[in-house]
């Protein structure tokens, strides 16, 4: 009787882990286990992050972290097959569209912050910047107080109008700032002399300079409106399995070496569509996030 009791105590044992099995998709893995489809939001004009090459295909250096990322989930899920699908985003839709369900990860600039934390989640940071602004030569501008009075710019939904919202208040700047829908269309307001800065992550900015008809005709100023800030590919708030997986695979990408190999093909390299090279070096302090990789929305973290 004991021998028949031990054999039903083992059967509802292994029932139990089984059923235990079954139930530990949730949320975003178990969607994409049921569709068989991950969905990615990519920008337009975020160079070198994501962007549209000459074909109308997103590239970028976060949508290669976020490609790694799909392998590791294929990988985690067992899936011969897993399509990805590519949708969209600017600085305006992308928390929404997160929120929503209809992305699934996003890959782009995206600022790591406390505010945006309570919204939506982020792995390990892939870049670090600070909001600064571009201007023409000619303008004369020296520092941050010679906005006053000026026509200002910056991309609707980014953390970089609300700094620059701030600091208008703060300074007393007077400043006439406009919202932009993205990048593109902030910078040709500068060129076009219909503003005379935009403001925005340093290295947006550098690429955009870049990729103008005359780079030398614009200065990047020194003065900031910000710390570091960090960059991270965004996923949904409270699914902490999706989370695990997407950390890991993020954290073993950095440390391995080639987090930086990825780095150096877009910021060190010419690039497409235009041949573009950025020659913006690895800095100390992302070398030192790669080493040890961090979700962290504080910039005193990153030293």
């Amino acid at each position: 009787m004991k021998h028949f009791r031990s054999i039903g105590l083992a059967l509802a044992a292994t029932f139990a882990v089984s059923q235990a099995g079954a139930q530990e998709l949730t949320g975003t893995l178990k969607n994409i286990k049921d569709t068989g489809a991950i969905t990615l939001g990519f920008r337009d004009s975020s160079i070198p992050f994501s962007y549209l090459d000459d074909n109308q295909k997103p590239v970028g250096f976060a949508m290669d972290i976020c490609y790694k990322i799909v392998d590791a989930v294929k990988k985690e899920l067992k899936l011969d097959k897993l399509e990805v699908k590519l949708n969209p985003v600017t600085s305006a839709t992308r928390i929404p569209l997160m929120a929503n369900g209809t992305i699934d990860l996003e890959c782009g600039s995206t600022t790591n912050n406390a505010e945006r934390q309570k919204q939506v989640a982020f792995t390990n940071t892939h870049f670090l910047t600070a909001s600064r602004y571009v201007f023409k030569k000619s303008s004369g501008l020296k520092s941050i107080d010679d906005l006053k009075g000026k026509t200002v710019v910056s991309t609707a939904g980014t953390t970089n109008i609300k700094q620059l919202t701030e600091a208008n208040v703060e300074k007393k700047l007077g400043a006439n700032i406009i919202p932009a829908k993205d990048h593109a269309e902030a910078f040709l307001m500068v060129e076009t002399d219909r503003a005379v800065a935009f403001v925005m992550d340093d290295i947006l900015l550098a690429s955009l300079v870049a990729g103008s008809k005359a780079p030398g005709d614009y200065v990047i100023s020194k003065d900031a409106f910000s710390k570091p800030e960090p960059y991270g590919i965004m996923l949904r708030k409270d699914d902490a399995p999706f989370k695990k997986v997407v950390d890991a695979a993020t954290a073993a990408l950095y440390t391995s070496g080639e987090g930086q190999k990825i780095y150096d093909k877009w910021f060190t390299q010419k690039i497409p569509p235009k041949g573009l090279n950025l020659n913006s070096p690895i800095s100390p302090e992302l070398k030192n996030e790669f080493a040890k990789p961090t979700d962290s929305p504080n910039p005193d973290d990153y030293k």
